[in-house]
């Protein structure tokens, strides 16, 4: 009875928790995107404000970082989705050198300023100069995704540098761990030994993504089951994961790999639909905890060396990217927002924190003031960005200048890849416009593969795969699907949504038609009319009527037939105009 009890109380707690932090996070997120400061400064102000230090309503920060992490996991499967295997290895140069640079580069700055202010052992010193030196994927990739900024060159070179900084926590704990007086030989021994593990784990998902998952949801397209398209989109998330942590490796690193497998299939949308509502959550719920675990106490006794040492760090860093991105040609503007985007601390400055305190190279106390530093690093960034927004704007034309069509960048997107569908968008890639296909039917797509030709799965019906799909950016949208299943209020919707995007859609019969007058759309054709006017006109050409002849036919029959529609239409009435029918009494 007491376990029993015990449990309903625990239960009871974690329920008063989540409705806390959600209301938190709800108020504060709305309250800080209304004055310009964005969603991560919001997370972060509700999580100190409930947290352990202020009000005390949600319990501790540690218990809701266990959860959190999961959305910085679910972030990096998502940015592997958006990278197909062939684009990650032309970025390469830019993962291995650029990255390499700026961790070497910044961390050992940061230990430098570090070691000339305090008086910490150099050992000390290393540790947190190193974990400094990372920033913060959780908050950096988010501002680049929701701005459209990933692809561009500052957005290329930014994930280039958080990807390497991801790779590096696995030397990292090694180094931190042999600097550590406790046990530290061992740490370092068993931290170089997980290189060897990492590749085989590696490649153990390449081969599980190829083998196993593709055929997975291959099978579930089939089946048409959508619940079950975002059970195996979380396990393959979750699963990959866990065989990271198994072996003391990066969470996120597993899932961006995963990510990475699926991300040339024909799924890839319909898995970043999926995905996209847990992320954000999730992400939100680790802003929240960061928020809670500051240490506002270890602020309050050292405010100016707290206050001083952010400052130092955003600007040492700064200084730094923006050199190598000047290195690197790119325009000075668009070097200083590399520098300022990835200014701040990052979340696996934590983990760093927690194995040198562990090894005992530095205490819990050094541990709590670092970890306020670097919340409060991640706080300027939504300042900075704001701050020189203006000053980064003229260069945005030259500097914001996408790679290419990856399906995000789309001029046409097609949903439908039937016989219509087909048509259509080979008439658009013929005149050299970018195209992207959707069908929710598994058939037509692995027969397009067969060809060569890239239709990726999803219900084209949806606005957020319409969305990942880069109706956004898309000039047209045509939808080509068969029978009638368009809503006047689903194109109102698709017209708020994708405001700059000219509609296009192929209606089934004159019922559609009428039920689609009042809607904004540019051009609609019925699926059959074309054909049969033109099967019209070859058996009057047969029967030798005159070419002139056959052309006054047709446009007699097209101003009859239009004046017809129209009437019925405005009536509402099938039976509208039908006086006007040409079989009329024969």
């Amino acid at each position: 009875m007491d376990h029993a009890e015990a449990a309903a109380h625990s239960g009871h707690v974690a329920l008063e928790s989540g409705v806390v932090l959600l209301a938190a996070a709800l108020l504060f997120v709305i309250l800080f995107r209304k004055l310009g400061l964005g969603a991560t400064l919001g997370y972060l102000v509700a999580g100190a404000i409930v947290g352990p230090q202020v009000l005390g309503l949600a319990g501790s920060g540690e218990e809701t970082l266990s959860f959190g992490e999961l959305g910085i996991v679910m972030l990096l499967f998502v940015v592997g989705l958006e990278l197909a295997p062939s684009r990650l290895w032309r970025l390469r140069a830019a993962i291995f050198g650029l990255g390499l640079t700026q961790v070497v580069l910044c961390g050992l700055a940061l230990t430098g300023v570090i070691w000339l202010s305090t008086t910490y052992p150099m050992a000390a010193a290393l540790a947190v100069g190193l974990s400094l030196g990372l920033s913060s994927t959780a908050q950096v990739l988010p501002m680049l995704q929701s701005g459209g900024n990933l692809r561009t060159p500052v957005g290329e070179k930014a994930f280039s540098i958080l990807l390497f900084q991801d790779l590096s926590i696995i030397p990292l704990l090694a180094i931190v761990a042999a600097l550590g007086t406790q046990g530290g030989g061992e740490g370092a021994v068993s931290g170089w030994l997980q290189l060897p593990m990492a590749i085989g784990a590696t490649v153990g998902l390449v081969l599980a993504g190829r083998f196993l998952l593709r055929p997975l949801f291959r099978l579930i397209g089939r089946l048409g089951e959508r619940e079950m398209f975002i059970v195996a989109a979380l396990f393959a998330v979750v699963a990959s994961a866990a065989l990271m942590q198994a072996i003391g490796l990066s969470t996120a690193l597993g899932a961006f790999i995963a990510g990475v497998m699926l991300a040339d299939t024909p799924y890839r949308h319909e898995l970043e639909a999926d995905i996209e509502p847990f992320r954000s959550i999730l992400l939100g719920l680790f802003f929240v905890s960061v928020g809670m675990m500051l240490d506002l106490e270890a602020i309050a006794a050292q405010p100016l060396f707290v206050i001083g040492m952010a400052a130092a760090l955003v600007a040492t860093k700064t200084a730094i990217i923006t050199g190598l991105g000047l290195v690197m040609k790119l325009p000075w503007r668009a070097a200083l927002a590399l520098g300022l985007l990835l200014s701040q601390g990052g979340e696996f400055g934590f983990v760093l924190f927690t194995e040198g305190q562990r090894g005992g190279v530095i205490d819990g106390q050094t541990a709590s003031l670092f970890t306020a530093i670097v919340t409060l690093s991640m706080a300027t960034t939504p300042f900075l960005m704001m701050a020189t927004r203006r000053l980064r704007r003229p260069a945005r034309a030259v500097d914001e200048q996408r790679d290419g069509p990856d399906g995000e960048t789309a001029q046409a997107l097609v949903i439908g890849f039937g016989r219509f569908g087909q048509t259509v968008a080979q008439m658009l890639a013929t005149a050299g416009l970018d195209v992207t296909m959707i069908d929710r039917r598994v058939e037509p797509i692995d027969t397009a593969g067969d060809f060569g030709i890239k239709v990726f799965y999803g219900d084209g019906l949806r606005l957020d795969i319409m969305r990942q799909a880069g109706a956004g950016e898309a000039e047209v949208i045509c939808f080509c699907i068969d029978g009638d299943q368009l809503e006047p209020e689903f194109i109102a919707s698709v017209r708020e949504a994708f405001p700059d995007a000219a509609l296009f859609v192929r209606t089934y019969d004159r019922r559609t038609v009428m039920k689609l007058a009042g809607a904004d759309i540019a051009f609609q054709v019925r699926e059959l009319r074309e054909s049969a006017i033109a099967m019209s006109r070859a058996a009057l050409g047969w029967i030798d009527t005159d070419e002139s002849e056959i052309e006054a036919l047709e446009r007699e029959f097209r101003e009859t037939d239009m004046a017809r529609l129209a009437s019925q239409a405005e009536a509402g009435d099938m039976h509208a105009g039908k006086e006007t029918h040409v079989l009329r009494g024969r």
